[in-house]
């Protein structure tokens, strides 16, 4: 790989890494937020919904936009905008105002996300999987030691310096992409002579706009009921609403030319189906854990933002370890197999949390953090070995963009999940109920996993 290579490769790595890691070290600042603002935990947990709804959208959209307008013009814009999220986050005068910035957030570290990828696979030619591997090292890397720079930087500076700590990766990438990022070529014809109104249909505005007022109305609803002890009539109204834009949301991508959620894929490769439906269960898990635990150790056990940040390097590095390996055997035995043993370490882990008692010793939770870790290692080459044998080569684009909806939507429950269980303040009562409904969970992907293998749905290679 060239000099040049190599400056490109870590400018685009400085990018894309900001997305996991904002997304990681706001885990360990759950705590601190919920005191500075006077919040409930069910309030509180909108800083994590917020940032993966917005992801959730903006990628994909990202990507479309950089096809159209330009991959380096979307990957500098979407530095400024981090940039100026990140200096204005810190300022916010109440919770709202923070909401609003870390959407803007979410929005500029999904651009570089949505086209980093794409860069490297077209600038880059020689020892291109080499160079890609090297990016999912930034990705990876960046979303497992973001609980401990989290904690660390709470711990000396307090919650603004997680939005402050942007700032400097964001000016290196900026001026390094400046330099090493070739300039794209003029806008297409087509693109020159689209309309705003032929826009917004490529992107599916309507769809996005349905899916999005609709999951954000059914949170609110079921969040507030919770928190508020008693089902309110508004709670009713504000839910019905809720369902009614997310039906209207299926029956309009059904129809859609461009959807924003391609649904009749799901339902013309239920192979694929069944592999995003599992993956889907995995991140409820795996993001359960990682949002829950911190604010365990920190408002139960009262262990320091530091503290936490150590004991969660654990999971981080589990996985990291893990992932190279799982590459190999998956390479061998095929994905099935490494899933497996996924899924019951992942059970062992919910068991050993439901045993905990407020007496355990804190170092205790290393053993479910490390298994954690090991499975999520197995299932990030896993899964997505998984995806490409039930999915025909001509959909792999279409398989690969699902694949991620279904990550942010696990996401997006294991945070609801849990504010579901928690309601206005974490408990250590709560946390027992979280770690049996994460055992059902994991039973249930031993089940899905050895389902697949008897069924014949995915061909072991």
């Amino acid at each position: 790989m060239s000099v040049h290579s190599r400056w490109l490769m870590t400018s685009v790595g400085l990018g894309v890494l900001l997305n996991p890691l904002n997304s990681s070290m706001i885990a360990v600042a759950i705590t601190r937020l919920q005191n500075v603002f006077q919040l409930d935990f069910t309030g509180v947990s909108w800083i994590i919904f917020s940032f993966y709804i917005a992801s959730s959208i903006a990628q994909p959209v990202m990507g479309k936009a950089s096809d159209l307008f330009g991959r380096r013009k979307i990957f500098l814009t979407g530095l400024v905008v981090a940039f100026i999220s990140s200096l204005l986050a810190p300022l916010s005068p109440n919770f709202g105002w923070l909401i609003v910035f870390r959407i803007v957030q979410s929005i500029g570290t999904s651009m570089m996300v949505g086209v980093g990828m794409a860069i490297v696979r077209i600038h880059i030619t020689e020892k291109q999987a080499t160079a890609l591997s090297v990016l999912s090292i930034f990705l990876s890397g960046a979303a497992a030691i973001g609980p401990f720079i989290g904690g660390v930087l709470i711990h000396w500076w307090d919650w603004p310096a997680i939005f402050f700590v942007n700032i400097p990766f964001v000016v290196a990438s900026f001026l390094l992409a400046w330099r090493t990022i070739p300039k794209d070529e003029p806008p297409t014809s087509v693109a020159l002579a689209m309309s705003f109104r032929k826009w917004f249909d490529l992107i599916d505005t309507s769809g996005i706009l349905l899916f999005t007022v609709g999951l954000v109305a059914l949170l609110a609803s079921l969040l507030s009921a919770k928190s508020s002890g008693h089902i309110s009539l508004g709670n009713v109204i504000v839910g019905l609403i809720g369902l009614v834009l997310l039906v209207a949301f299926v029956r309009h991508e059904l129809k859609a030319t461009s959807p924003f959620i391609p649904l009749r894929t799901f339902a013309k490769y239920p192979a694929m189906t069944w592999v995003n439906v599992e993956f889907m269960l995995v991140n409820v898990l795996f993001y359960s854990l990682f949002f829950g635990l911190p604010s365990y150790l920190q408002m139960v056990r009262h262990v320091s933002e530091f503290q936490t940040g150590i004991l969660m390097l654990s999971l981080g590095l589990s996985s990291l370890v893990t992932s190279p390996i799982a590459g190999r055997w998956i390479d061998k035995s095929g994905p099935r197999p490494a899933l497996l043993v996924s899924a019951m370490l992942m059970t062992f882990g919910s068991v050993w949390l439901v045993t905990l008692n407020q007496t355990s010793p804190v170092i205790s939770v290393c053993l479910a953090l490390a298994a954690f870790g090991i499975s999520n290692g197995l299932n990030n080459v896993g899964m997505q070995a998984a995806l490409f044998q039930s999915t025909p080569i001509e959909i792999i684009g279409v398989a690969s963009g699902l694949f991620n909806t279904s990550r942010y939507l696990g996401t997006i429950l294991s945070s609801l999940l849990i504010g579901i269980v928690m309601g206005n303040k974490f408990s250590f009562e709560g946390f027992q109920v979280l770690g049996i409904i994460l055992t059902v969970i994991a039973l249930s992907l031993v089940f899905m996993s050895r389902r697949l293998r008897k069924s014949g749905q995915l061909q072991e290679s």
